[in-house]
């Protein structure tokens, strides 16, 4: 009381950081750009196999136009054209052109053929467009394309919580994620044409043939079945057949894996990129390549910008559910990569295994010493995001996680 209030100018303290929450550069929830909407074009695409309907806001056109396309790329950028003449016609200069769609089966090869014709393109995560929650809502093109541009329209002007976009990769970005995922799909192929033969035998009490032998086809004119009777001719040519199904599948997880290590092994040694990402991890004891390769090529070699945006395109963060009193977690979000979620959780499992006397494996250990039910499946998560930040600054930065034993670097 009595004294005068000091007042601090900012000036006084230049280092001092300020509150107010700037954008970053690569941040996917709402535009950087300043949206200028006298002179800007916006059409959104509602992308069908047969179709495409386009919807536009065009400046100096009162009606909001509406289009249905063949499936082209070329009558697109017709019509885009088409829309730019009719805005200069009113007078209207168009400085920008942005066009969106949502993310699909078309993957984002138009988001590219775009963009090399001097066109802003944006791919839209579909899970971050809000919808209404009625139980029979209304569902058509049209009302999509609605939708569609509410969302886009409020992520360009720079509020947050409309939608969110999908990184565009480059063709070799998207090429180099097959491998992986073929060989995935081969793998459980593979385990298809096992089960169904097993199940197959096991209807005449076969519990231990082994269809992975050279001359397995062979060793099938030998089985009886618990009848002491030979198999029945239609089952021995399924069976036949299954195993020559079986073959080609080996060989050709067989010619991935071997064209994979090819291709590392002729990286040159100071190579930054993901195949020296690939080797260093490969180093860690506990990480194969087929591992190391899945995580480079699904997220580590991605611009992420910090250990948040690593976990949470995982999927490996927390949904929390609040209302009021109530306080209660609903488990993994599962919103992310899920090859990456399942593939880090096997390799928290196989990490306790081979590192026991790293930091991660300690911390592991200290909090399910007490063996409480459902907490080493619970901490196993916990550990597994852990584990993929840690591996994420290792590849980034070089930091080797505490305590983590490495493999010699080869030469």
């Amino acid at each position: 009381m009595g004294q005068a209030r000091k007042v601090w100018h900012l000036r006084r303290f230049p280092h001092q950081p300020t509150r107010f929450s700037m954008s970053q550069p690569n941040d996917t929830k709402k535009s950087v750009t300043p949206l200028e909407q006298d002179n800007t074009m916006i059409a959104v695409i509602e992308m069908g196999q047969a179709s495409w309907l386009v919807a536009g806001i065009v400046p100096g056109l009162e009606r909001q136009p509406l289009k249905k396309l063949g499936s082209g790329e070329q009558a697109l950028f017709q019509l885009l054209q088409r829309w730019r003449n009719e805005a200069v016609h009113a007078g209207r200069t168009i400085r920008r052109l942005v066009v969106a769609y949502e993310a699909g089966r078309d993957g984002f090869w138009l988001a590219r053929w775009l963009r090399a014709r001097d066109i802003e393109a944006y791919v839209i995560h579909p899970n971050s467009v809000a919808v209404s929650r009625e139980h029979r809502r209304a569902k058509t093109d049209r009302l999509d394309t609605e939708l569609l541009k509410r969302a886009f329209l409020g992520w360009l002007r720079g509020e947050a919580g409309h939608c969110s976009m999908a990184a565009i990769p480059t063709i070799e970005e998207e090429d180099a994620r097959r491998p992986n995922r073929e060989r995935e799909n081969l793998v459980g192929e593979r385990t298809r044409i096992m089960n169904r033969m097993k199940s197959t035998l096991a209807r005449f009490g076969i519990r231990s043939f082994k269809f992975t032998l050279r001359h397995a086809d062979e060793w099938l004119n030998d089985l009886r079945t618990a009848e002491a009777a030979s198999l029945p001719a239609n089952t021995h040519a399924e069976l036949r057949r299954d195993i020559a199904r079986l073959r080609v599948v080996r060989e050709q997880i067989r010619e991935i894996e071997q064209q994979r290590l090819q291709r590392i092994e002729q990286a040159a040694p100071s190579e930054k990129g993901p195949h020296a990402m690939v080797r260093l991890l490969a180093r860690v004891i506990g990480i194969g390549v087929e591992t190391a390769d899945m995580l480079v090529n699904e997220i580590l070699s991605r611009q992420l910008r910090d250990r948040k945006w690593v976990a949470r395109y995982a999927g490996l963060t927390g949904s929390p559910d609040e209302s009021g009193k109530r306080r209660r977690d609903k488990g993994l979000s599962r919103a992310g990569n899920a090859r990456v979620r399942r593939g880090m959780i096997q390799l928290a499992w196989r990490f306790l295994m081979f590192q026991k006397n790293s930091a991660l494996a300690q911390w592991y250990r200290a909090r399910t010493a007490d063996g409480r039910g459902g907490a080493r499946k619970t901490m196993i998560v916990a550990l597994a995001r852990k584990l993929l930040i840690a591996l994420w600054r290792m590849v980034t930065t070089g930091e080797i996680p505490e305590g983590v034993s490495l493999r010699p670097a080869v030469a």
